[in-house]
Parts: structure tokens; C-alpha cells; sequence
């Protein structure tokens, strides 16, 4: 097979998964009326290193999305009561999103219990090995990606 065919596949397949990830990890956190999208941004707002807030663009950068897609799904969050969006202190026009006690307590309690068992059964029949090495050719892509995007982020910075 030559490699536009292979990479061809291999990018239709990535595809595939993403979509599937969307639908079926969303059905594993419906209940507490989520989506990825949402779970993400819990899983992002609930590292140690965030414990502070993150700032809109921060948090845009770090998940990858832009400011505009995840405006919508922090204003829904925030409606739910799962996040604080605040202006911040050095900089009034800024955003800090943050958090709250309740969003804490459900990403702690609840979902994280179920995404752990959404990863148990994605990951079935892989192994440790198998994972890790799957994770370090995605990372391998992600930074091949962020560098064909960068000549775009200078151009939006002129």
C-alpha cells in the first residue's frame, strides 16, 4: 500500500474515533448532563495546576478549541453551576474561569468514576504497552499539527 493510502486510512480512522469518542463518551456522562466537551474543560479546570483558574485564552490554548466554540460551552457550564467565570483582578477585561464547589464535587464523586470506566471499555484488549505507545505517536502528530498551525497564530498576531 503506498503512503497516501495508508495515511489516508489512518486519518479517516482517526476521524471515525473522534466522532465515536463525542458520542459515546458523552453517553457515558449524559446522566450529570454533560458533554466531552464539558468533561474536558472539568478535567482541565480540576488539575492541581488550575486550582487558581484558568483565563479564557489560557484554557482555549491548553484544550486546543477556540475562544468563540468554548464560549458557548463555558456560558452552559457556568448556567449549571459548575463554573465561576469572574473578571480578572490585573486585567478587568480578562476572564478567569474557575471551578466551583459543585462542579468539584461532581467531576470528584461522579464523573470521573464513569469516565474511568468509559476508558476501561475503549481501551479493552489493549495493553499497557499497546497505549503507551499509541500515546506517544498521538503526540507525535499533535506537535506535528501545532507546527503547521503556527505559521497561521503569527499571521492572526500581525
Amino acid at each position: 500500500m503506498n503512503r497516501f493510502k495508508v495515511a489516508n486510512s489512518f486519518f479517516f480512522r482517526l476521524y471515525q474515533c473522534t466522532n465515536m469518542m463525542h458520542k459515546t463518551g458523552t453517553r457515558a456522562v449524559q446522566e450529570e448532563g454533560l458533554t466531552t466537551q464539558q468533561w474536558a474543560v472539568m478535567g482541565a479546570l480540576s488539575r492541581p495546576g488550575a486550582k487558581g483558574g484558568m483565563g479564557v485564552t489560557e484554557l482555549a490554548r491548553y484544550l486546543l478549541v477556540s475562544r468563540q466554540n468554548l464560549s458557548g460551552v463555558l456560558k452552559r457550564m457556568e448556567a449549571a453551576g459548575y463554573l465561576q467565570i469572574r473578571a480578572a483582578v490585573q486585567d478587568r477585561r480578562s476572564r478567569i474561569v474557575k471551578i466551583t464547589s459543585h462542579g468539584r464535587d461532581l467531576w470528584t464523586n461522579q464523573i470521573r468514576r464513569k469516565i474511568e470506566l468509559y476508558y476501561d471499555e475503549v481501551l479493552e484488549g489493549l495493553s499497557g504497552a499497546e497505549i503507551t505507545e499509541a500515546l506517544r505517536f498521538m503526540q507525535k502528530l499533535l506537535e506535528n499539527m501545532k507546527r503547521i498551525d503556527q505559521p497561521e497564530e503569527l499571521e492572526e498576531k500581525a
